[in-house]
């Protein structure tokens, strides 16, 4: 079974200020790197390195990476070989502003699966911090639908639309959303009395890059894929994988 293992931690306090990953592949060799590098990295099965570093684990073992640095936050990944219900898993992250994320995706089927997804905006201020929340989180999914699922299909023939219903055209729903966290950083508007900032389309312009870099990320590390076209279904996702394998072993 094929598994790529690629998670993405902050560093920096603001979340945007530095970065982690842990790549694995096919063989027992896991890359470990950070922005900035010198990171002190130990893992759950006692070992240790300065990034950039390569440690040998047995593609067995679930583990997990603890990162540290002067002058930024301690962070500590995850890297596991399966996500539940998902089969073989690939987790992918992609630091963006506005986003934190990490992707699982199944190498054997293409199939996605969000881990984790930070958001860290400024609003100038929060009036209602639940209403915002909220606003922000539907924004989020509704990118995340956006990048991985919907999709307009048309007939070539007649031209008559074929996903017209919810039957055919995908919407993301709870199961497909992932457990937001959520921070503002504000900075107070100068041009308004109330100093207050747009929040209705936030969520939505960050997820959806986020999730597609994410990926691509993740498949450039394990297979040279450098692009994905929306939606990154588990089909072109497949594809993609299947063809830059087929390359690489001619």
């Amino acid at each position: 079974m094929r598994i790529i293992v690629l998670m993405l931690a902050a560093l920096a306090p603001s979340m945007l200020g530095g970065c982690a990953s842990v790549t694995r592949g096919w063989n027992e060799q896991v890359q470990i790197n950070s922005q900035p590098e010198g990171a002190e990295v130990r893992t759950s099965l006692a070992q240790a390195c300065v990034t950039p570093c390569t440690l040998t684990v047995s593609r067995k073992d679930e583990f997990s990476v603890s990162f540290a640095k002067p002058g930024y936050q301690p962070q500590t990944v995850q890297v596991a070989t399966r996500i539940a219900n998902a089969g073989a898993a690939g987790f992918a992250g992609n630091v963006l502003v506005g986003g934190l994320i990490g992707m699982g995706v199944d190498a054997a089927s293409g199939a996605t699966h969000i881990v984790n997804y930070v958001v860290v905006d400024d609003f100038g201020v929060t009036l209602n911090p639940l209403l915002l929340a909220g606003q922000v989180h539907g924004g989020a999914v509704q990118g995340i639908g956006q990048a991985l699922m919907e999709r307009t299909v048309y007939d070539a023939a007649s031209g008559q639309l074929v996903t017209a219903s919810l039957m055919d055209y995908p919407l993301p729903r709870a199961a497909d959303s992932p457990s937001f966290a959520f921070e503002t950083r504000n900075v107070p508007c100068a041009t308004n009395p109330l100093g207050v900032k747009g929040a209705g389309e936030a969520g939505a312009i960050g997820s959806c890059p986020a999730v597609m870099n994410a990926i691509v990320d993740a498949l450039w590390r394990a297979y040279r894929v450098r692009h994905v076209d929306m939606p990154a279904t588990p089909e072109r996702l497949w594809q993609a994988i299947e063809e830059a394998h087929r390359v690489h072993t001619l």
